[in-house]
C-alpha cells in the first residue's frame, strides 16, 4: 500500500456550470451535487486507499489556495500549481516524476476531481483491482464504464479479448479509443457490447508511463527530465514549476499515449458513475417534484415542469408558466438558459472575457 498513489487533476474551469462556477472556484471546487466540493467528495472516496501523504492534486496556481482551504488535511506540498496548463500529458508526466522522486518502484492512479460516484465503496474496489492488474501486468490499466445509453457526449474504449485474470477480474485487451460519435455510431456500440465509456481514469506503474511518456512524447519528456534532474539536485517543485513547466509541450495524454501505445488495457467498473458535464446532469442526482422540477435554495413552482432552479442566499426564485429550463441565481449573476441550450453556455463565458467590465464574473 505504501507503494501506491493518488493523483487528482483538478484545474479545469467548468464552463458549463457557469454561474456557480468561476475560475477561482470552479465545478470541482463546488457542491454541485452534495453538501461538499466535489473534490472534497473526491478524496473523501479514496482517503482509504493510500496513505495520506501518497495523495497528490495537480491544479492551476490560481486555485491552490482556495483548494488548501477546502481541505485542511493536506499538507501544502500535496498540493501542486501549474503556472499556465498544458494538458493532461504534462500533468502526467509532471505525477509521474513526482511519484518516482518518492519510490522509483510505485505504481499510481490519475483520476478527474470532479465526477459524481455514490458507490464509493464499489469504487474503491475496483480501483484495487486496477492497481493489482497494473502492478501484476505492467500495462497501462484504464477504467471503463459499462454504457446503458447511446451517448454521444463521451469518448469509448473498444475492447478485445481478456488477456489476463488478476485477483478473479477480467483484464481486457483496448483495441483503440473513439472519439464522441453521433447517435448512429453511439447505438452500434451499445448494442455491440464491446464498446466502454471513457472515464479518463488511469492507474499504471511510474516505470511503466515514465517509459511510454520517454517513447511517445521525446519532446515533453525532455522538459520532464529538467524537472526530475532540478528536483534531484535539490531545487524546489514551485521553481521549477515557474521555470520549465511553461515550456512544456502542451498535448493530451490520450493523443499522446493512450491512442498510440500497445499495451493498454481495461478493468470494468462496478460502480455508478457520471461526470455531470452541463446543468441539465444535476437532475439525475436530486428529487425531483410532482412535475419533474428540481430545485435548490428557496423555489417555487407554478404551473411550471422539468425546470432546474438553483437559488442563493436566501433569495427566492418564483418560477411560473415556463417548462425546460435552467435557471442559476447567484450573488452577481443570473442564468436563464433553455435546457436544450446548455452546451452553449461557455459561449456567454467566452463573451463575458471579452468585455473588460464583465471579465470580474468568469
Amino acid at each position: 500500500m505504501n507503494s501506491r498513489y493518488i493523483i487528482i487533476m483538478a484545474g479545469g474551469r467548468g464552463e458549463r456550470f457557469w454561474p456557480k462556477s468561476r475560475l477561482a472556484r470552479p465545478k470541482h471546487l463546488q457542491p454541485i451535487v452534495g453538501d461538499k466540493t466535489m473534490l472534497a467528495q473526491t478524496v473523501e472516496r479514496v482517503a482509504a486507499l493510500v496513505p495520506a501523504e501518497n495523495l497528490l492534486i495537480i491544479t492551476n496556481t490560481e486555485q491552490r489556495a482556495i483548494i488548501l482551504e477546502d481541505l485542511p488535511q493536506l499538507a501544502p506540498d500535496q498540493v501542486i500549481g501549474e503556472p499556465v496548463g498544458r494538458d493532461t500529458a504534462a500533468a502526467v508526466g509532471l505525477a509521474t516524476v513526482l511519484v518516482k522522486a518518492k519510490n522509483p518502484d510505485a505504481t499510481y492512479a490519475i483520476l478527474p476531481a470532479d465526477h459524481v460516484i455514490h458507490d464509493g465503496e464499489g469504487y474503491r474496489a475496483v480501483l484495487e483491482r486496477a492497481f493489482a492488474a497494473a502492478e501484476a501486468t505492467g500495462s497501462l490499466v484504464t477504467i471503463g464504464i459499462k454504457p446503458n445509453e447511446p451517448a454521444t457526449g463521451y469518448g469509448y474504449i473498444h475492447v478485445g479479448e481478456t488477456c489476463s485474470d488478476v485477483e478473479g477480474t477480467p483484464v481486457y485487451t483496448v483495441q483503440r479509443f473513439v472519439e464522441k460519435p453521433d447517435l448512429e455510431t453511439a447505438q452500434g456500440y451499445l448494442e455491440s457490447g464491446e464498446y466502454f465509456w471513457n472515464a479518463g481514469m488511469f492507474i499504471w506503474k511510474a516505470s511503466a508511463i515514465d517509459q511510454a511518456l520517454k517513447w511517445y512524447t521525446p519532446v515533453l519528456y525532455a522538459g520532464l527530465e529538467q524537472i526530475s534532474d532540478g528536483l534531484s539536485g535539490g531545487e524546489s517543485v514551485e521553481s521549477l514549476m515557474e521555470s520549465v513547466y511553461p515550456t512544456l509541450e502542451k498535448i493530451s495524454v490520450d493523443f499522446a499515449i493512450m491512442e498510440k501505445a500497445s499495451n493498454v488495457t481495461m478493468v470494468e467498473s462496478a460502480f455508478d458513475w457520471d461526470d455531470v458535464g452541463a446543468w441539465p446532469a444535476i437532475e439525475r442526482h436530486y428529487p425531483k417534484d410532482e412535475t419533474g422540477n428540481v430545485s435548490k435554495g428557496d423555489v417555487v413552482f407554478e404551473q411550471a415542469s422539468r425546470n432546474i432552479v438553483l437559488s442563493e442566499d436566501g433569495h427566492l426564485t418564483a418560477v411560473i408558466g415556463v417548462d425546460d429550463l435552467i435557471i442559476v441565481h447567484t450573488e452577481d449573476a443570473t442564468l436563464v438558459c433553455h435546457k436544450d441550450k446548455a452546451q452553449e453556455i461557455k459561449g456567454v463565458v467566452k463573451q463575458l472575457g471579452d468585455h473588460p467590465e464583465f471579465k470580474r464574473l468568469v
